[in-house]
């Protein structure tokens, strides 16, 4: 599956229960799609029993940003493993919170995606987590936007 190119996305959420004020958390996802436009759905595949697999079990919105290529840095940085906590992950990375959602939807994105989960599968080790699109944007039309193929990140030649 490396020889299929694909999109790259943040994936972020915001948990109310870390803390007083709750803890923002994203992860990168390249298993993103979309499912229907009437309803509008898309799909993104989460490892079982990750950070974000336990989050949208119990938080029902959250949102994803498409990533451009120049955001290759903040791709990286979420896909870590044995990373920081997902609050100096943020620190320095431009957003705005969703007002649907209240998570974070990146500054410089090709597009952002409110969603509301309509359906979990579990498939393997991985659950399939469909969401319903609330709201969408498009905050730059620059640039293009960043792939993924054979275990790199790729830009569009």
């Amino acid at each position: 599956m490396s020889r299929l190119a694909a999109g790259v996305v943040l994936v972020t959420a915001h948990d109310p229960d870390d803390g007083p004020r709750g803890e923002d958390v994203g992860m990168t996802a390249t298993a993103f799609m979309s499912v229907s436009l009437d309803p509008p759905l898309v799909l993104v595949s989460l490892r079982n029993g990750s950070r974000m697999d336990d989050l949208l079990a119990e938080v029902p919105v959250w949102a994803v940003s498409v990533l451009s290529e120049s955001q290759r840095h903040v791709a990286g940085r979420f896909a870590m493993k044995g990373r920081i906590s997902d609050r100096l992950l943020f620190e320095d990375v431009p957003y705005t919170r969703g007002e649907e959602s209240g998570a974070p939807l990146i500054g410089g994105a090709l597009a952002t995606l409110e969603c509301r989960t309509e359906n979990r599968v579990v498939a393997g080790d991985h659950t399939l987590v469909i969401g319903r699109v609330l709201t969408a944007a498009f905050p730059s039309s620059d640039g293009a936007p960043l792939t993924y193929f054979k275990g790199k990140y790729r830009h569009l030649a």
